[in-house]
């Protein structure tokens, strides 16, 4: 991921960091998996290992945060060294909030399991087959930012956008049920939670994916669609 620099221990430095970032995407995938693990089985037993893993998260963030800011003040690197330090700054912040994701849904299906509160005549395996989305999404984005591969990430720009749409159309489902009949509501607003904290597990996926643009190509893409972003990668930089 890193260049070669006159400096080794700066390199080192570097290498040590992204190792780290990387180890923190491993931990976060896994959190994910068990998550959804969790919700298509009803597990307190996966519940408790998200649980378990999310405190590693939190430590492992606060470490990664620790190094880069003693590595800038340092080296005061600049151009694309501090692209590169900064792209690691927000691809670490964005995998611990995707963590939190994770954690909010462990809670919330232990939830359902203390309540008893029953799924069948819902459309829970629509919620189950987007969390699989989101996990395979988060699996992408750490292979496109290891390799910092702009034609994968603009990928994972357009699989996120598909994750909203699954959203917004679970969400009007729901709201039918609920409307049919509102003795499923409570359960109904459970499901609700579980879907806005996977759609937002791919905001985070497409941030990264946006610095990965960002760290290689020069250019700010955040809050632009898709095409936009193909139209600014295809026009040439300014003499």
């Amino acid at each position: 991921m890193t260049e070669k620099h006159l400096s080794s221990q700066f390199d080192a430095e570097l290498n040590r960091v992204s190792a780290r970032v990387m180890e923190l995407g491993g931990l976060v995938e896994a959190q994910l998996r068990t998550a959804v693990q969790a919700l298509t089985s009803f597990s307190t037993e996966a519940v408790n290992q998200v649980v378990a893993t999310e405190k590693r998260v939190n430590a492992l963030e606060v470490e990664i945060d620790y190094d880069l800011s003693t590595i800038i003040a340092r080296r005061q690197p600049t151009a694309r060294d501090l692209r590169l330090l900064i792209a690691f700054s927000k691809a670490t912040a964005n995998l611990e909030r995707m963590g939190d994701e994770a954690h909010k849904m462990a809670r919330m299906v232990q939830s359902i399991i203390d309540s008893g509160t029953a799924l069948r005549a819902l459309p829970s395996g629509d919620l189950r087959v987007a969390a699989e989305m989101a996990s395979e999404l988060l699996r992408k984005t750490l292979d496109a930012f290891a390799r910092l591969d702009t034609g994968a990430a603009l990928s994972i720009l357009k699989e996120d956008d598909r994750i909203d749409t699954e959203f917004d159309s679970f969400v009007r489902t729901l709201i039918t049920y609920m409307m049919e009949d509102p003795r499923k509501i409570s359960a109904s607003l459970d499901l609700l939670f579980l879907a806005k904290a996977i759609e937002r597990i791919g905001d985070h996926s497409k941030n990264i994916a946006e610095q990965v643009i960002y760290l290689v190509e020069g250019k700010d893409v955040r809050h632009q669609s898709v095409e936009q972003i193909v139209s600014m990668l295809q026009t040439p930089p300014r003499p």
